[in-house]
């Protein structure tokens, strides 16, 4: 088993990184966000040009760099990190699906970016849903897609990511897979829990940074043994999560058989600490921190939202003692 990065790991998320760093910094992050499309093509286009990381995980001989699932979970956490609006996160699960279920004819506009696909999850919401050109659908073990039709914008919590209700009337079945869709499931789980770990961790780096600087009766609020102690919760937070993160990712490429537990693993503790260190960061920075100006809530949100993507924690929870025969 590798838990640490490999060498190319790290050039790929510091190429990744300051890519954002650059494009996507939080102020343009706030303006894609309230823009008509929610985010800003230019800089999907750069992601796709640049960096080619739409097809990132998309097989080589569909046009893609046929990369694995640890450096897939290298870039989410970045993109989490860096609160990347819009569909890359959708478009990451879409190729998941199809990946994994053998459906390959939509692969090749996924990696080019020419086409825009997306999940449901819930019903019939699914994130990004109204700017995706397919929405894939799963029925038991059959894949569902849907081109146009009805989309419902809705009101969601993290203005950085977009839902929409999807009028399935009409879908057509593409493939079936009951083990490609148990396994697209479980892979589902990693993706996500990957972009927590970005957003826990940039959380812990602005308080940190913000406990340094701020200046209460004289001293700096990072001098005050209540704030020490809370960071170094957070701090450990983060040190289980990444482990945690990078040992489903790991699973995902080498070990299939310890993906399940793994995945439920990572979205039963992931989840919810990326909550609490969001929640925290927010708080810690008093009363700024509740500002609409302030950041800590953006990622308070996007922190909220993800938590319960994929289910509530309770039932990973319930899943991962199942699978561990508890």
């Amino acid at each position: 088993m590798r838990l640490v990065l490999t060498e190319e790991q790290r050039e790929l998320r510091d190429a990744v990184r300051s890519f954002l760093a650059s494009a996507s910094p939080l102020p343009r992050v706030r303006q894609a966000a309230e823009s008509g499309t929610g985010h800003d093509p230019e800089v999907y286009r750069r992601l796709d040009g640049e960096l080619g990381l739409s097809g990132l995980v998309v097989p080589e001989e569909h046009g893609g760099a046929g990369a694995g699932y640890a450096e897939l979970a290298v870039v989410l956490t970045e993109t989490g990190a860096a609160l990347l609006p819009g569909p890359f996160l959708a478009g990451a699960l879409a190729t998941i699906l199809l990946t994994e279920t053998g459906e390959k004819e939509l692969l090749p506009g996924i990696a080019a970016g020419t086409t825009v696909a997306t999940v449901v999850l819930d019903g019939d919401r699914a994130i990004n849903g109204a700017e995706a050109d397919v929405v894939l659908a799963l029925d038991g073990p059959r894949v569902l897609a849907v081109r146009g039709g009805t989309r419902t914008p809705l009101t969601t919590l993290d203005i950085t990511r977009r839902q929409a209700r999807v009028d399935l009337t009409g879908a057509e079945e593409i493939v079936s897979s009951a083990q490609g869709v148990a396994r697209a499931r479980d892979l589902f789980a990693v993706a996500v829990a990957a972009e927590q770990l970005g957003v826990l961790r940039a959380c812990l780096e602005a308080i940190v940074g913000y406990a340094k600087l701020r200046v209460t009766f004289g001293r700096l609020i990072g001098s005050y043994q209540g704030v020490k102690h809370r960071l170094a919760d957070m701090h450990c937070k983060l040190e289980q999560a990444e482990s945690i993160v990078r040992y489903a990712a790991w699973a995902a490429d080498e070990a299939p058989g310890e993906l399940p537990s793994a995945a439920a693993l990572a979205q039963a503790y992931v989840g919810r600490a990326c909550f609490e260190v969001a929640r925290d960061n927010l708080l810690l920075h008093g009363g700024i921190g509740f500002t609409w100006e302030h950041d800590a809530h953006l990622y308070y949100k996007r922190a909220k939202a993800d938590e319960v993507l994929l289910g509530p924690p309770r039932a990973h929870r319930a899943r991962l003692a199942e699978l561990l025969e508890l």
